[in-house]
This record gives structure tokens, sequence and C-alpha cells, in this order.
């Protein structure tokens, strides 16, 4: 069991989708076969539902069997996500959002220029900057993300000698990457409100995939050869969760 951002090559289906009561809560159960999977996994997703890996071989009941025996660490979860500051899903004026791993305020009119927005390096034009700021913030960051984030991958794919066919940049709403058997490298475009150790840590755990397409225990000693400190920034995306709602 484990508390964290989910990686890996999982699409949410509506017919993988249940009910399931806890505590007081009736929450979102999401059964997801992985047949590279060798055992049964229950984690809690940002959005506050829960999710269960059914290795190959398992079935659908022993997957909620699995979940009912560990009802317990999921309430426990639940209230500990519960407890997490709400972050505004609106952006506006004066508001502080992440960027490159840093708190950054919104401040528009600078410089006695109406529609324009800085935070950070950036500076931008915005149609109406005393409404939510966040739509054009964000394609501004999509597009940041499209340009910095490939080269970046090719980099550290050249400096280990690894095989990427195309990277992508992309609006995965429960991942901050993944990586395809044709060699296709995938990533979030939030990226570009991680810190550059957080960014390098997603690039080379899907590139690791290139070499494992599993989260064996090969895997994480290929990831940990290729990024020996991920720890901390394991630990960041945690504490980060938000970003992905």
């Amino acid at each position: 069991m484990q508390f964290e951002l989910p990686f890996g090559p999982f699409r949410l289906r509506p017919r993988d989708e249940h009910r399931l009561v806890v505590g007081t809560q009736s929450v979102r159960l999401w059964l997801v076969r992985n047949r590279r999977a060798r055992r049964y996994v229950l984690r809690l997703r940002p959005d506050g539902s829960a999710r269960v890996t059914i290795p190959r071989g398992g079935s659908e009941a022993e997957a909620r069997r699995f979940t009912q025996k560990h009802i317990g660490w999921l309430e426990k979860q639940l209230l500990r996500q519960a407890a997490l500051p709400v972050i505004p899903r609106a952006w506006l004026d004066g508001a502080e959002i992440l960027f490159r791993g840093e708190r950054r305020r919104l401040e528009a009119g600078l410089d006695g220029e109406a529609g324009l927005l800085r935070f950070g390096t950036e500076c931008i034009r915005v149609m109406n900057a005393s409404g939510d700021l966040r739509p054009e913030i964000e394609r501004h960051l999509w597009r940041l993300a499209a340009r910095e984030l490939p080269p970046r991958v090719l980099e550290l794919a050249a400096m280990h000698q690894l095989p990427v066919q195309r990277v992508a940049v992309r609006n995965q709403r429960s991942r901050w990457g993944s990586c395809s058997r044709r060699g296709t490298i995938s990533l979030n475009w939030r990226l570009v409100q991680a810190p550059s150790f957080v960014r390098d840590y997603i690039i080379l755990h899907e590139l690791a995939h290139l070499r494992e397409m599993n989260h064996s225990r090969r895997f994480w000693r290929e990831v940990e050869r290729l990024c020996p400190e991920f720890g901390p920034a394991e630990a960041w995306l945690k504490a980060h969760g938000e970003l992905l709602r």
C-alpha cells in the first residue's frame, strides 16, 4: 500500500469504477488490471478516490477482499489528505502559484501597463487581469514546458545512452509521466512548476522504463542507478499532489 501519486501506464475507464464505504464516506474505487504487476497494490489518489492494481492472474473479488483488509489504512490516509490545505482553483491577481518549485506572486499592471502579468521570471499579457488568470497562465506554462522538456529528455537520454523515439508534453490528470514500449516519453506540462531536481527525476524514472517496462525490483535498481538521490524528489511529489487536481 502506498500514499503517493501514481506512475505508470494506467487508464481509468468508467467500467473500472466501483464504490467503497470508508468510515462515514463513500469513496470511488478503481479496479485496474496490470499484467506486469506481481501483487495487489492499494493507493489513495490525489482526487480522494482509491485504486487497486490487480496483478496478472488476479481477480476483482480478491481485489475487493484486499481492499477491505486494509480499510483502516485507507481511512487514515483519507483523514491525512483532508487535513492538507485547500488550494484555490482560481488564480487571481496577488495570489501565489508554484513556478520552478517556488511560490511566485501574480502581479498584474506593473510598470503602469494594463494587461501585463508577471510571476517569477515570466511576463505575459492577459485579457482580463481582474478575473481568473489560471487559464491564460496554464496555457503559457504548457507552451513553456513544450519548449523546455523535450530537449532535457533528449539530453538525459543521450547521457545514459537510452533510445528515445519521441517526446510528448501532455495534460495528464493522474500522472507526471509515462513511457510507451515504442520509446515515446510523455510528460506532464506541470513539471515546469516543480524544482529542476524533481523534473529530472520524473524524466529519468520514465527513461528507466526503456530498460524495464514494469515497477519490479530491477526497475527500481535502474532508477537508483540513473538518479541515486530520488528520495527527496518523490517526497516533493507526494507533498504537492494538489498540482494534479
